[in-house]
């Protein structure tokens, strides 16, 4: 699953604004620095995003986790990156976990508590399951950046996976925006559907729409899965 987390962590990478605008539900952002994560390390793990930034004019770290499973361990992982980095960077810190499939993190209680008698201890953390994310708000309002997760989010009522998966590839291409950026976007949104959509679907959605040939000869994002090794995926 270390794709999908991989095309999550380009994406948070190339837009962080609209990033922490959407886990933070917080309009006063202003991005520093995106931190090098090797520095932070919970056991031989290192965290998938971490960014320095100004929140409502407060300096503080935002951390951000991409899951595909379920792990039983999160609440002792989320604690150990949340500590380390406020060791190392002294500033407090915003930290999430999104899952990307569909049935992972139910159980996922968003803290880790000890509760040793006198040695109590604490950490909290934002549990996101895309699955429970209205889509359609997204693709009506939501920043662009965010379409390649919209099928993965909550359908409307009514509307069937495949319609909603064209519908979602039909809106990220009248996008507008440049057509490099437009295919690049397509490009994550197709890997992505990969999590909740049988391939075959996502290529005849693409084909019919003429776009499968432009997201692998017109984008950087062609490059940037063969440099990642996931050209697979779009065969």
């Amino acid at each position: 699953m270390a794709k999908y987390e991989t095309i999550s962590k380009h994406l948070i990478q190339t837009y962080p604004k609209d990033f922490i605008r959407f886990t933070l539900e917080q309009d006063d952002v202003e991005v520093l620095d995106i931190l090098d994560t090797e520095q932070i390390r919970a056991e031989t793990q290192h965290t998938d995003s971490l960014i320095r930034a100004h929140i409502a004019g407060e300096e503080a770290l935002i951390h951000h986790e991409f899951q595909t499973t379920d792990d039983p361990s999160m609440p002792l992982r989320m604690a150990g990156y949340v500590m380390r980095a406020i060791g190392h960077y002294g500033l407090p810190i915003y930290s999430n976990v999104i899952y990307l499939r569909r049935n992972a993190g139910r159980r996922d209680p968003g803290r880790y508590i000890q509760e040793l008698p006198g040695y109590e201890v604490l950490v909290e953390y934002k549990v996101i399951r895309l699955s429970e994310i209205e889509g359609q708000d997204i693709l009506e309002g939501g920043p662009s950046d965010l379409f390649p997760f919209a099928p993965l989010m909550k359908r409307p009522v009514g509307i069937d996976s495949a319609a909603w998966l064209r519908q979602c590839v039909d809106a990220t291409n009248v996008l507008p925006v440049d057509e490099s950026i437009k295919v690049d976007l397509l490009g994550r949104l197709m890997i992505l559907s990969g999590l909740e959509y049988d391939p075959t679907l996502i290529n005849r959605i693409l084909s019919q729409e003429g776009l499968m040939d432009a997201i692998m000869r017109e984008s950087s994002f062609a490059q940037y899965i063969k440099q990642e090794g996931i050209e697979e995926d779009i065969e």
